[in-house]
């Protein structure tokens, strides 16, 4: 018996679409979150009007998890980029670094600026050690800093969910079509009975 052609049309851009999904899906994200503190300077005395950070001090890890506690350890030491212009958002590449990964950063946020406390918060990527690039989110605390220094925390986590753009669903879909075209082929076959030549 032959295959309807429409049949092996809709099985064949059903395995090409898999294709292209499972390659999707087993890229090697980074999933973990990351912690770390240390001083800072600001480049003005009063931080409710401080605009960028000038020089950092002392950064180590706090903490670390997920695919970042396989290369980083507490106490090892973070380089950051300066200056870090964050008012007005600034890009800033390589914003830190420790245990072979880096954070780029792409946008961040003032959530809350006064005289005695700046929450930041951001969004970049992460990457190094073999894995690939990884949208991560981080965010940047610091009080009551005297004479424009302070000590600061800063947290950044990165996921590893792949979005994957509704392949799935149109693969589950395309499946779903070529099973219907394929039991109406068969269900008109045994209806006609055999043919006679």
């Amino acid at each position: 018996m032959k295959l309807p052609k429409l049949f092996l049309t809709v099985l064949t851009s059903a395995l090409i679409t898999s294709a292209f999904t499972c390659e999707r899906a087993q890229a090697a994200m980074i999933d973990g979150a990351i912690t770390f503190a240390g001083g800072v300077q600001f480049d003005t005395m009063n931080l409710a009007t401080a605009t960028r950070v000038d020089a950092f001090s002392n950064v180590a890890v706090v903490s670390a998890d997920g695919d970042y506690a396989g290369f980083v350890s507490p106490n090892d030491s973070v380089a950051m980029a300066t200056p870090w212009i964050f008012s007005p958002s600034t890009p800033t590449p390589g914003l830190w670094s420790v245990g072979g990964f880096t954070f780029d950063l792409d946008t961040s946020t003032i959530i809350l600026q006064t005289s005695k406390f700046l929450l930041i918060q951001g969004t970049g990527s992460v990457m190094g050690n073999g894995f690939d690039a990884t949208n991560g989110t981080f965010s940047f605390s610091t009080q009551s800093p005297g004479a424009g220094r302070g000590v600061f925390s800063f947290s950044a986590s990165s996921d590893s969910q792949v979005p994957d753009h509704g392949a799935t669903v149109a693969l589950l879909g395309i499946g779903l079509i070529g099973l219907e075209v394929f039991r109406r082929k068969l269900a008109l076959g045994s209806v006609a009975g055999p043919r006679v030549k």
